[in-house]
């Protein structure tokens, strides 16, 4: 079990562990979670809407900085070139991260907020399972760390709710690649 967990840590920092997504296969579930104001932020509030998730956490010590100011930069060129997409990150350790933490965590890496949405609010067991069925990735927290293996992948989702394509988050970022995925969506 212990090098399970082991190689689960090593190939999230990699950025190894990815299942690819199911192309338009199935709409993400439906889900009400809670933003980095406080406010209930889930599926409703993205129909009809072009978006960008990936997962963090913020005492996270090695992937998730670069990954948080990688999306933090495809936002300031989706700006850039008129795109109207939300960008929403999931906490995977979200028993540790609360509203107020993940608004600090976002504005260290100038998160504009109108269009971003920091989400928190639900038990580790349902976001490792939210993860896996709509996001085909692995989140895995074990008692042995206080960090948390997950996915470093960026996932775009289109106006149905439905896992289009993703990218490798963490190095050679494909932004040219998802500017003009966004836009083909638009």
């Amino acid at each position: 079990m212990l090098a399970f967990v082991t190689l689960l840590i090593v190939s999230a920092c990699s950025g190894t562990n990815e299942l690819q997504p199911p192309a338009g296969t199935k709409p993400i579930q439906d889900f009400t979670f809670t933003n980095q104001d406080g406010k209930p932020f889930g599926l409703k509030d993205l129909n009809g809407k072009v978006w960008m998730a990936d997962f963090i956490f913020t005492n996270c010590e090695t992937v998730c900085p670069p990954l948080t100011a990688n999306l933090s930069k495809l936002q300031e060129l989706a700006k850039e070139n008129n795109l109207g997409v939300e960008f929403v990150s999931f906490s995977v350790d979200p028993e540790v991260d609360t509203p107020a933490s993940m608004k600090a965590y976002g504005e260290n890496f100038q998160a504009d907020f109108s269009n971003w949405n920091y989400l928190t609010g639900y038990s580790q067991k349902e976001i490792e399972k939210f993860t896996l069925d709509n996001f085909q990735a692995l989140v895995q927290k074990t008692d042995a760390s206080d960090q948390v293996a997950h996915t470093t992948s960026f996932f775009l989702v289109n106006q149905e709710g439905k896992v289009v394509k993703s990218y490798r988050g963490l190095e050679n970022t494909p932004y040219e690649e998802m500017i003009k995925d966004i836009k083909s969506l638009q």
